[in-house]
């Protein structure tokens, strides 16, 4: 609630650009008339209207509509749903990235890798006690501490008596376990299973601490184990980075953009990740205030921000982003906070969505360019042909030597009409994304569909008044 989306500066940019193109080339145009009068030469209105239709940047203003509707069907062609296509274009000017840690950076599948003891006991000890407590874990980091303990011990075919009890795992405890014959085992995170076994007359045993500082730092997650007041040591939880993501990243750090990882987990697990992984910063311990916190200070500083989210409790994130991305398996208030929709719930299409933005910020970059500069030869093109014969200085620049201002003036409308229809093809399919800086795609927008741009009119424009001169059509 009260979440406002801000104008994108290229979308302000484009607006100041053809309104001032527009203001600049009407009083151009209307003062020639007099002109023309004061010279003794007679201008038509319809040759000013022809004019005036071919100065002003028609061509982008044609061209506008196909780009976007192209932007938002490659979106569709990848699962994703925008609201608009003013959410694709912001997705081009986004500037700070918020990745979730898990399914988007790493695989999300964490992995029992290693059984920690605390001194006194032993591996299979901790194995045993930490296998029993996962028996009825049903996720995927349960049934792999079930499978390591099979492993290194042969541990399996686990007798349990009929008074068993599991403990479920809850967003409060933040601990698992099994309540059997007597005992009580829990694993869970260390503050809540140190806590717990203090509670239950335990104490701190020698080194846990390192233990748990140490698998953290490597990036993996700990979790300790305790059997009543004892506690046994410590179940390193592996999670792997997906490959290629660090040159991904290096790639958006390319074109300026800015990398966060968000994670639940403690600062020294959330570091290691973020220095594997190759992201510009992370943001540990994350909440929904904090991550809303974080989206506004970006804002303030002028960059457009851009993350996914499925929960309540991300939506106003979502409101707030420039571009949400809301996960279609996620909550009705998530995916109505957010401007787009990932049919297929994957947090890396968010990478995706902001290469399409590019991509279609950059079509319109490289035909904006090739617009302008048409207007270079038509300029050419048309007004020393209306004036050559009063001013004769002029013919200098004739370049085309058109052979009336009839024929210059009807050339350049029709090459301003079939320009456009010979530009919706590329309009439509786009130019090839490349992730580079800005200036190299300026310096290549100004070379392909600048030059080409100035070059194109004059070639065309001359061969559509061959042909009307032979075909006597004026």
């Amino acid at each position: 609630e009260g979440a406002n989306r801000q104008k994108t500066p290229n979308e302000i940019a484009l607006t100041i650009l053809l309104s001032a193109l527009t203001i600049v080339f009407l009083p151009v145009v209307v003062t020639l008339q007099p002109f023309g009068r004061f010279s003794g030469t007679s201008v038509s209105v319809v040759v000013l209207v022809a004019l005036l239709v071919c100065l002003i940047p028609t061509t982008i203003g044609a061209l506008l509509s196909a780009i976007g509707i192209a932007g938002m069907d490659r979106l569709v062609q990848r699962n994703v749903l925008a609201m608009s296509g003013r959410a694709v274009e912001a997705a081009g000017d986004v500037q700070t990235l918020l990745l979730d840690k898990t399914g988007t950076i790493t695989l999300g599948n964490r992995m029992a890798a290693a059984f920690l003891p605390t001194v006194g006991h032993s591996e299979e000890e901790l194995a045993d006690a930490a296998q029993l407590a996962s028996l009825a874990d049903e996720t995927p980091e349960g049934r792999s501490i079930v499978v390591l303990a099979k492993q290194r011990f042969d541990l399996r075919e686990r007798d349990l008596p009929p008074d068993h009890k599991f403990v479920a795992f809850s967003a409060n405890t933040r601990m698992s376990g099994l309540d059997t014959g007597g005992r009580s085992i829990r694993k869970g995170a260390a503050e809540s299973v140190r806590r717990w076994a203090v509670e239950q007359g335990g104490s701190i045993p020698e080194g846990l601490d390192d233990a748990v500082n140490s698998v953290a730092r490597a990036g993996s997650t700990p979790l300790v184990v305790a059997d009543g007041p004892t506690i046994l040591g410590v179940i390193e939880l592996k999670d792997v980075v997906k490959q290629g993501i660090k040159e991904k990243f290096a790639e958006m750090r390319q074109m300026g953009i800015r990398t966060v990882m968000i994670t639940g987990d403690n600062p020294l697990t959330a570091a290691a990740i973020a220095e594997e992984a190759g992201v510009d910063d992370y943001l540990a311990e994350a909440t929904p205030e904090t991550k809303m916190e974080l989206i506004k200070a970006e804002q303030e500083g002028g960059k457009l921000v851009a993350m996914t989210g499925d929960g309540t409790n991300d939506a106003p994130a979502l409101a707030q982003a420039d571009v949400g991305v809301a996960m279609n398996t996620g909550t009705t208030a998530a995916k109505e906070a957010g401007n787009m929709v990932d049919l297929d719930s994957n947090p890396t299409k968010l990478i995706d969505v902001v290469e399409i933005g590019k991509q279609l910020l950059i079509t319109r970059g490289s035909l904006t360019t090739f617009s302008i500069a048409n207007d270079v030869a038509k300029y050419f093109a048309i007004i020393p042909a209306l004036f050559v014969a009063t001013y004769p200085q002029l013919d200098t620049l004739n370049i085309m030597k058109l052979h009336s201002p009839q024929s210059a003036v009807l050339s350049a409308v029709i090459f301003n009409a079939l320009v456009i229809i010979a530009l919706i093809p590329l309009a439509l399919r786009g130019v090839k994304f490349r992730a580079t800086g800005s200036a190299a795609i300026l310096r290549r927008n100004v070379f392909i569909y600048g030059v080409g741009g100035i070059v194109t009119p004059f070639v065309f424009i001359k061969l559509i008044a061959v042909v009307l001169t032979a075909l006597h059509a004026y």
